[in-house]
């Protein structure tokens, strides 16, 4: 997700506010496009990351808790911040929203860049 998610703040997001005329449906099929590539994966991720907690061993336990958390940051930020701004934009609120979108992802953009590092620098000792 590190990659989606770096893509969509830095290209994507941005082009929301270059969009003229039928901006609200724009979005609105943006959002009914991306939702079945990235909903299943962040719930795999979701999963996959509880695992971790639930397995791991005493010596990576402390890294496994952050990347939990991180992981709770993730999804409360989705559903707290950036879908309730999808839908505003999508019934009409407009282009005006655009820059409160790109700078509330920076929350999901940092925590997930952080989760891979974390994830890397942990997978030697997760490895059989």
């Amino acid at each position: 997700m590190t990659g989606v998610i770096w893509f969509v703040q830095v290209v994507h997001y941005p082009l929301f506010g270059r969009v003229s005329g039928r901006f609200a449906d724009y979005v609105h099929e943006h959002s009914r496009r991306t939702t079945p590539i990235v909903a299943p994966v962040m719930i795999l991720e979701l999963f996959s990351g509880l695992w971790l907690v639930w397995t791991a061993s005493p010596d990576n336990a402390v890294a496994l808790w952050i990347n939990a958390a991180l992981l709770l940051v993730i999804w409360l930020s989705t559903f707290l911040l950036q879908m309730p701004l999808h839908r505003r934009i999508s019934q009409g609120e407009g282009v005006g929203l655009v820059p409160r979108l790109v700078m509330g992802n920076w929350i999901r953009t940092i925590c997930w860049s952080a989760r891979s590092i974390l994830l890397l620098w942990l997978l030697p000792a997760l490895a059989p």
